[in-house]
């Protein structure tokens, strides 16, 4: 077995983006009582006007990466990994990818955001070494933000 490439997105990724990001975070919708933020996203704009990246696997999007320059540093703005795909250390190589990034681009730290309700994703940073910052409702969802110093 291969190890799934991972790269720079490009506007032929966007299709395969989505419906990662679908797939990923389609379970959340009950729970929380919407779809989350990066499900609605417009992912040609997404590719074009920010750092993206996907990890491709024989043609098929298996994980994807979403980096947003900051006045103060580099936003994780989304990570998402096929649910089928899920276990693999896909997210967590995405994750380090995005810490190897925000290192490259000379900024001390990373920061990301999550539902507060998805109370496993912010498990799994506190793991990855992320602090709790903040607390904050914006665009009608309420988010934890967090930062890991590099």
């Amino acid at each position: 077995m291969t190890v799934p490439g991972l790269r720079r997105a490009t506007g032929a990724d966007t299709a395969g983006i989505a419906q990662c990001v679908r797939a990923a975070y389609t379970h959340y919708i009950e729970r929380i009582g919407s779809p989350p933020g990066p499900m609605l996203d417009d992912y040609d704009r997404v590719v074009r006007d920010h750092r993206a990246y996907v990890i491709d696997d024989g043609g098929e999007i298996v994980g994807a990466l979403v980096l947003m320059d900051k006045e103060d540093g580099l936003l994780l703005d989304n990570v998402a990994v096929l649910p089928s795909r899920q276990g693999e250390g896909i997210g967590r190589r995405l994750v380090e990818h995005a810490e190897t990034e925000a290192r490259r681009l000379g900024h001390g730290h990373l920061d990301l955001y999550t539902h507060q309700l998805m109370t496993e994703n912010i498990a799994m940073y506190l793991r990855y070494g992320y602090e709790e910052i903040d607390r904050r409702t914006e665009r009608g969802f309420p988010r934890v933000y967090m930062r890991k110093r590099l």
